[in-house]
């Protein structure tokens, strides 16, 4: 059906083992970046920043941090409840950021009726998403119980490979044996790394209505029945993966919001803090690993195409088995493909061009000096230095994490890749936070796509100017 897809049902038999699967060359690259918070307990700046995590995450969920949020905390607060219900099959909560006139459309076409059944705006807008959201999220998802007690789904023990990782003084279960919950004790979580509602000397809980409208409330979806995260681990961030990964996939589709869309995502991962499922760690945590999986996805690295994948886009059963599964063995072109379909949906549905109905924004987005100072409040948190030695330098984006520049060159071609990883290490936020060890995953969590997709576009605008008046 799609020429960048290949689905079939003898490839199925190529699948891995789920527990082996869990443990792929792109999970335990993923595990690798994601392990300097094991180590925390190490260092006295280790220490400190476990401390602050715990304070800036109560201080943020309380209210008592006031944050440059994009709404009055009120209102911040209900759409944190509305996000706790993850639309991973089309991402049509997180199309607001795409602005009041294109979101519309957008949403006309892609919704949910229910917790299962959803609509698409196009058949290779789907698949793009439904790919790019399982690639990442599997790499999030491995780290859950990894990070809490070494295993798969917290009962089966990883490889040896990926045991290996937890070397050099890391530790399981870092912020139930920081926070005094360890795992199994009373109100912690039973295989470790308690979430914050767990933790917290005080929690600010709520009333309000769910994604659907209906009556709900904060604890529904901490406790249950809506979602049960008493034993769910809370490292990393698997609604921040998913907010980052989806906001990212819907800014390279529609170039014309991008810095819109990565507040969006920054936003989505801040709800995550405010309804007291996440600390500040798990979001960063959750972040780089969206941005350095979908970087090696542009890229078109092989150990994160070609795999054999569920597409949740494709929910009717009676659909064969052979075209349910997908596997993407050139992601660029999907995209290319996606973003035709998706201009050709959006024109159609504002009466305009793309970005004409791009500027006619009238939401919480439309002020740029607004979403710059909250983006910013989000790129650490105020978390203290951990590793000095990156804190006082600006890593060379080209060198260390060389695909990161196609975050920015798959929305404006226009750019070369070296310009882009020029853009990149001119903009990073700053440096020696608790992931920033100076490993390539590292420089992830220092990218501020905010700023550098600015400096990226209006680059882009120069040149097809200069081009236009030849």
């Amino acid at each position: 059906m799609f020429g960048t897809l290949r689905v079939g049902l003898a490839l199925l038999g190529a699948a891995l083992p789920l527990q082996a699967f869990a443990q792929s060359a792109a999970n335990l690259t993923a595990l690798r970046g994601l392990v300097p918070v094991a180590r925390l307990q190490t260092s006295p700046e280790g220490k400190a920043a476990l401390d602050a995590n715990l304070r800036v995450t109560g201080d943020i969920q309380t209210g008592a941090l006031a944050q440059p949020i994009l709404l009055p905390l009120p209102e911040q607060q209900q759409l944190a409840l509305r996000d706790c219900f993850i639309t991973d099959g089309n991402a049509t909560n997180l199309a607001d950021g795409l602005g009041t006139t294109l979101a519309q459309a957008y949403q006309a076409k892609a919704a949910y009726s229910d917790h299962k059944t959803f609509t698409s705006i196009a058949p290779a807008v789907a698949n793009l998403i439904g790919y790019t959201n399982n690639v990442t999220k599997a790499d999030s998802n491995s780290g859950k119980y990894f990070f809490a007690n070494a295993t798969t789904n917290g009962k089966h023990p990883v490889s040896d490979e990926a045991a290996a990782i937890l070397s050099n003084g890391a530790v399981t279960d870092v912020f139930g044996k920081a926070y005094d919950r360890p795992a199994g004790s009373p109100g912690a979580d039973r295989y470790g790394n308690s979430r914050p509602f767990q933790t917290l000397p005080r929690l600010r809980a709520y009333r309000g209505k769910d994604y659907f409208g209906a009556p709900s409330h904060s604890l529904d979806w901490l406790r249950g029945p809506a979602q049960d995260l008493v034993d769910s681990p809370s490292y990393p961030s698997g609604h921040t993966t998913y907010g980052y990964t989806e906001s990212m996939v819907l800014a390279l589709l529609v170039p014309e919001r991008y810095q819109q869309m990565v507040a969006r995502a920054a936003e989505y991962g801040n709800d995550r803090i405010i309804v007291g499922a996440h600390y500040a760690m798990d979001v960063l945590g959750g972040r780089a690993t969206s941005l350095h999986a979908l970087a090696h996805l542009l890229a078109n690295d092989p150990a994160y195409v070609g795999q054999i994948r569920k597409n949740p886009a494709v929910l009717d059963k009676a659909t064969a088995e052979a075209d349910r599964t997908v596997a993407v063995t050139d992601y660029r072109a999907l995209l290319t493909e996606a973003r035709a379909a998706m201009t050709e949906a959006l024109t159609a549905g504002c009466g305009d061009t793309v970005a004409a109905c791009a500027t006619k924004d009238t939401g919480r987005f439309k002020d740029a000096a607004a979403n710059a100072a909250f983006y910013a409040a989000t790129q650490t948190y105020g978390l203290p230095v951990v590793h000095p030695d990156t804190a006082g330098r600006r890593e060379d984006v080209g060198q260390r994490a060389p695909e990161a520049g196609h975050l920015l060159t798959a929305a404006f071609p226009a750019l070369t890749l070296d310009e882009a990883n020029a853009i990149l290490t001119e903009t990073q936020g700053p440096g020696g936070g608790f992931l920033d060890d100076g490993s390539e995953f590292g420089v992830y969590s220092r990218l501020d796509l905010y700023a550098a997709s600015g400096k990226a576009a209006a680059l882009a605008a120069s040149r097809a100017g200069a081009g236009a008046t030849r």
